[in-house]
Order: structure tokens, then sequence, then C-alpha cells
């Protein structure tokens, strides 16, 4: 696994076509590509062109931190499924009821987005598939956590983490819980996802339907 120094990318589509050269093993698995929204979903639609195969997303959030909505203390995916940095909440001193109003309003965030982007399509069948996770990169990995866990209840055969970039320390724990982790560069010292991007400028809801509507055409 690359642990380069530094990585820079025009984009989030450029790297994904340098994270699809990645994953050419698993074009004759007949994949299914999920990207994580709304960054993700770029990245993950030039893998999904690459492999040809269907493009779909699964919805998860972030819990941020009371005052620091950047940094994530959590996540909640579609489905009610929540996943706590215990012990990040714990060295912040976030009390259970904040931590409580904190998720109860990402939950609302979730579904409200679940419907904005995919509407009333049915659920994609992902039981017995390999299903490749991508995101635009992690930092903690509680987003990613947090998709493993809503995707496992889909019964795949294989499920796969694929990244750009994220911290050295990060990709150990995904190892445990996803059946492959391929990430291009594990820079040290890591910063921030969008320090290793010239354009990192916010996916908006519209680009998401139409990268997802593209995607069903192809």
């Amino acid at each position: 696994m690359p642990s380069m120094s530094y990585v820079r990318w025009p984009d989030r589509r450029a790297a994904g076509i340098d994270l699809a050269g990645e994953l050419g093993d698993f074009k004759d698995a007949d994949p299914v590509v999920v990207g994580l929204p709304r960054g993700g979903v770029e990245v993950a639609d030039e893998v999904a062109k690459a492999l040809g195969a269907p493009l779909e997303i699964v919805v998860v959030r972030k819990v941020g931190a009371p005052g620091q909505p950047e940094l994530g203390i959590g996540a909640v995916g579609s489905g009610g499924v929540v996943y706590i940095n215990q012990a990040l909440v714990d060295r912040m001193g976030v009390s259970p009821a904040a931590l409580e109003r904190l998720v109860a309003s990402t939950s609302e965030e979730v579904e409200a987005r679940l419907r904005r982007w995919i509407g009333h399509r049915d659920e994609p069948s992902l039981e017995g598939r390999t299903v490749i996770v991508v995101d635009d990169g992690l930092a903690t990995g509680g987003t990613a956590k947090a998709a493993e866990r809503v995707l496992r209840a889909h019964k795949p055969s294989r499920l796969v983490l694929a990244i750009p970039v994220c911290p050295p320390e990060s990709v150990e724990p995904l190892l445990e819980i996803y059946d492959d982790v391929v990430v291009l560069a594990t820079p040290r010292p890591f910063l921030a996802v969008g320090e290793h991007f010239d354009d990192f400028s916010q996916v908006g809801d519209d680009d998401v339907r139409d990268i997802l509507d593209e995607a069903s055409r192809r």
C-alpha cells in the first residue's frame, strides 16, 4: 500500500480514474459500486464507468461534535444504523443528552437526503454481490464504519472499501471489518482530505441526482 508523503489530484474524478486502475481485478466479479454522498459519488462514478458496474449510494452522515461540526464523533446511516466513536465522545466531554440530540437530528437529515437523492426508487439488491464502497477519502473512518454496518445488512458476498487517501493509522481498523481495503495513498502527516485535491468544491444535491440518473442510463 502506498505511503507517499504527499499526493494531490486535480479533482475527485481524477482520483476516481486512478482508483479504478487499482480495482481492475474486481471487474469479472460483476460488482456493484456504492458511492458515499456527496463527494464520494463523483469518485464512485468513475470507478463504476471503468468497471462497467451499476452505481448506487448509501446515505451516511457524520455526527458533528458540538461547536465543531466538521469533527465527526460518529455517524448515522439509513435504516437507523448508528456508529459512535465513544473514546472521542468521552475525551470531548459530550453529554449523553447532547449526543442523543445530535444523533436524532443527523438521523432526520439522513432520511431527508435519501428521499431527495433516490426518491422512491427501490433499494438495489446487493445480496450475494461484490460491493465496492467508494468515498473521496477519510480521516477517522467513522462514515466508512457506519456504511459497512448498513451494507452488511444486505448480505453481500464481499464488501470492499476503495478510497484515494487516508491517514495510515485508519487503515488497520477498516481491514478488520471490510473484506478488502484499497487505498491509493496513506500520507504522513495527514492534514485533511481536501488538502489532496486542487478542486474540492462541494457536490450539490442536484449533482448527486444527475450522476445517479446518468449512471442508471448506462
